[in-house]
């Protein structure tokens, strides 16, 4: 973080009541020891997940020797050259479930990292399971949920996690003054999401929905509000029936860490050291980047998106829902892109239009893709930034292609 961006960022911790700025030349390029993991910050008492019966089985054939040697000298040579605290990299497939799982480094299979706008597939997926359960309608108005929906009467939940709501997201200013709270853990995502949709100061830079892409943000503190008053339950208690309880997740969970840990997004914040125990429990956790997880457990989740939504035994998502994530929303709804002609985005997910692949790489280097027409994906993790993480994955994707699909 620059110094005249600590200081406008620490004034606004003042205004929010959070105390967490120290020594502005702190670097945030990773943490210094590795942990085991711990309880998460935001702890529920565990509803039984709802049973919704299999209709796919994905059964391993027989073992099939993959060979990704070439995957760690490239890693290894990476985390030298940038003075790296280390990586994390799993890769899962279809049909053979986990294929490589390695570490590097101070990083190991127990390692909680944060995973910032990584976040993003996961909390979608939360308003995509409400959709399938007919608690919620992605097409319909935010309004038919919430009374304070009214404030912009026409934007839908789909339109809030395509990144297309319309409302400020997080260019060009990440600190737009009327939307502060989504970093505001003292805050309740309720009051936070009534608060953004009926600002008035926001009246003057909000679009129309679906007619411009613009990332992130506030768009998608109001979404959790709503999962939230449609289902009834807090977004921690959606995290834990949805994916913990049916994928067996031990380290999955979210909070608010941008303040209390002094980050403004653009780098790894070295205060978290890899322990959520660090985090105080908050009621309003940040939707958009706020989820902490190891290798492992996001692995699960890749597989599980890549097996029509089916955890083991358990179904998460509809095969339907899958496909509206993962489909090119955006271009689709208003020929839209994200930044490019080549750059699509669905719901959580970008997409690639010429390679196919999609993939919600985090600003703390974190970078989730998959390859569905191959059947397989892939999670890296460095604690760093996005552009160091998205380096490092740009010199991983073909080997790991190449590593996969020799045998495919």
């Amino acid at each position: 973080m620059t110094r005249h961006r600590f200081v406008a960022f620490c004034s606004i911790v003042a205004l929010l009541g959070v105390s967490a700025c120290g020594d502005d030349t702190a670097e945030t390029g990773g943490t210094t020891e590795s942990t085991t993991s711990a309880a998460p910050a935001v702890t529920t008492t565990r509803a039984a997940a709802p049973s919704i019966a299999p209709t796919t089985t994905f059964a391993a054939p027989e073992t099939r020797e993959y060979d990704f040697s070439a995957v760690s000298p490239v890693v290894q040579d990476f985390i030298d050259e940038r003075g790296l605290n280390g990586a994390g990299l799993i890769v899962v497939h279809r049909d053979d479930g986990v294929i490589h799982h390695e570490h590097w480094g101070e990083f190991d299979e127990d390692r909680i990292s944060l995973i910032a706008s990584s976040s993003k597939m996961i909390s979608a997926g939360v308003l995509a399971r409400l959709d399938d359960e007919g608690v919620l309608d992605l097409d319909a108005p935010v309004a038919d949920v919430v009374d304070w929906g009214a404030g912009n009467p026409g934007i839908t939940p789909a339109q809030l996690v395509s990144n297309s709501s319309g409302l400020v997201g997080l260019g060009p200013d990440v600190l737009f003054a009327p939307y502060l709270c989504q970093f505001g853990p003292t805050f309740t995502l309720q009051d936070c999401g009534e608060a953004i949709f009926t600002t008035a100061g926001d009246d003057a830079d909000v679009v129309p929905a679906d007619s411009e892409f613009r990332y992130g943000g506030a768009q998608w503190q109001v979404a959790g509000a709503v999962a939230e008053a449609a289902s009834g339950k807090s977004w921690a208690q959606l995290i834990d029936e949805i994916y913990v309880q049916p994928c067996e997740l031990d380290s999955l969970a979210f909070n608010n860490p941008f303040l209390p840990l002094g980050s403004d997004g653009s780098g790894y914040p070295s205060a978290f050291n890899a322990d959520p125990a660090t985090l105080a429990p908050t009621d309003n956790p940040n939707i958009e980047g706020g989820a902490y997880v190891t290798t492992g457990d996001y692995g699960k989740l890749l597989l599980m998106h890549l097996r029509e939504g089916m955890c083991g035994q358990n179904r998460v998502l509809s095969a339907g829902a899958l496909a509206r994530m993962h489909d090119d929303r955006i271009a689709e709804a208003y020929d839209g892109d994200a930044g490019g002609p080549d750059s699509g985005y669905g719901m959580g997910w970008w997409v690639d239009r010429l390679t196919g692949r999609i993939s919600d790489g985090g600003a703390f280097g974190s970078v989730p893709w998959l390859d569905l027409e191959q059947g397989y994906g892939a999670y890296l993790v460095i604690e760093a930034d996005s552009d160091t993480g998205g380096q490092l994955a740009s010199q991983l994707f073909d080997v790991i292609d190449t590593a996969v699909t020799s045998l495919t």
